[in-house]
């Protein structure tokens, strides 16, 4: 297991069993030392069960943006109840660090294998990463964006890109 995906399985193990936080390793690797964007994905059985990410750095560093993002997912993402104590051993995690987002000012800059993106009018934003089951287009990947930041279909957006690397 990659050491970024054995912490955040540490920090979700140290919160759901005894409600603790766990500290950040004193060594890091330099991914861990890394300002980044992290996002933390739990599947159990081949289905979602949990995704709470940042699209840049609010930590100090990615090793305490996993720990924070792994708990969120595993405890508060509205879209499940938190997960239980046996359910531990059936979830999959991944990790994904995100590079800095850059404008897309073309669509044909676009892929959605390679690409996440970020889609941005005003105040709202909608992300998601790339390579995704189900997800084959850009555009597939912009209308999904509007429905999570509450964005209409004919409102104007910015759109930024940004690419990940994922550890399993």
């Amino acid at each position: 297991m990659h050491p970024l995906v054995e912490l955040a399985k540490q920090a979700i193990e140290a919160y759901i069993t005894e409600k603790k936080i766990i500290k950040a390793p004193e060594i890091l690797t330099s991914e861990m030392k890394q300002k980044a964007g992290v996002f933390v994905s739990l599947k159990k059985h081949g289905e979602l069960r949990g995704c709470i990410g940042t699209f840049s750095p609010t930590c100090g560093n990615a090793a305490e943006e996993i720990i924070r993002n792994a708990i969120e997912a595993a405890a508060s993402d509205p879209r499940f109840s938190p997960v239980k104590k046996e359910e531990l051993n059936d979830l999959v995690i991944s990790v994904d660090v995100l590079s800095e987002p850059l404008p897309s000012p073309s669509i044909k800059e676009l892929d959605a294998k390679r690409f996440g993106i970020i889609v941005k009018s005003g105040h709202r934003r909608g992300l998601l990463l790339p390579d995704l089951e189900g997800v084959e287009t850009p555009e597939d990947q912009i209308e999904i964006c509007r429905r999570k930041g509450g964005i209409g279909a004919s409102e104007p957006v910015e759109i930024f890109k940004f690419e990940v690397r994922r550890y399993k």
